[in-house]
């Protein structure tokens, strides 16, 4: 249970806690509270430790970025920073698909294609994945999410393409004035207590690979996943990029 700052006895229950956030309920139904943690895991939380002042960075650096979003055009469900590790969020009706789009071969995308990770794809290229940690995430097309699972129908999917491109453009232009390429990144969306379509989750480190342009050195959770050091620092210096960069 937690006090939000700056709210009168503003008291929040814990809704749900996973593995990198704990969402907490507000006086209102419809707003949520979450508190990002210091915690790491990869590989379907196979290898688990943390990461000093991660939630610090994954909710700063995420906030900066939902509003360049929204500035843009790009419905998402923050509403403003609530404490250093806290965003206040629109409650949301999440659709159980992650959306990932990729800009650079790296990752499983290299393992399941054999391309050399660092080749830069000609357009982006957008993956679905069935968010369920008990199947570890597969992979789907779109028969799969439209006629087996019906997640959701042919309009939406389109919307949710649509979405995830432009969010792409965006984001990729604003980390290249960062000195930073926009590898690959995942999203998730849902629908507000009206039915639009926003995007939801968290925008940082976190769920996007991002490279230096200079060196192509990783600041994102690869450092983690695969031992490669100077983690925290690495975290520290996208917020500290993300930060000094106007929009």
């Amino acid at each position: 249970m937690i006090s939000s700052p700056g709210r009168k006895k503003s008291v929040a229950e814990k809704l749900y806690e996973g593995k990198a956030k704990i969402l907490y309920t507000t006086s209102d139904p419809a707003i949520l509270l979450a508190e990002f943690k210091d915690d790491a895991t990869a590989f379907n939380a196979q290898k688990k430790g943390s990461i000093a002042h991660k939630g610090r960075v994954n909710a700063t650096v995420s906030a900066k970025l939902f509003t360049l979003l929204e500035r843009s055009g790009v419905p998402t469900h923050f509403i403003e920073q609530a404490g250093e590790n806290l965003l206040r969020l629109r409650r949301l009706q999440m659709i159980p698909l992650e959306v990932v789009v990729r800009n650079i071969v790296a990752g499983s995308l290299a393992k399941r294609t054999g391309l050399e990770t660092g080749t830069v794809l000609g357009e982006a290229l957008i993956e679905f994945y069935y968010k369920s940690d008990d199947l570890g995430d597969p992979l789907l097309n779109d028969d799969h999410i439209l006629k087996v699972l019906t997640l959701v129908d042919a309009i939406q999917l389109a919307q949710l393409r649509h979405s995830a491109l432009k969010v792409n453009d965006i984001l990729g232009a604003f980390y290249l004035r960062c000195g930073i390429r926009l590898v690959d990144f995942k999203l998730e969306y849902g629908y507000d207590n009206a039915g639009q379509l926003q995007l939801g989750d968290e925008l940082s480190p976190d769920n996007c690979r991002l490279w230096t342009l200079d060196e192509d050195r990783v600041l994102d959770k690869d450092r983690f996943r695969f031992d490669l050091g100077d983690v925290d620092a690495a975290y520290q210096e996208v917020l500290e990029r993300v930060g000094a960069t106007s929009f």
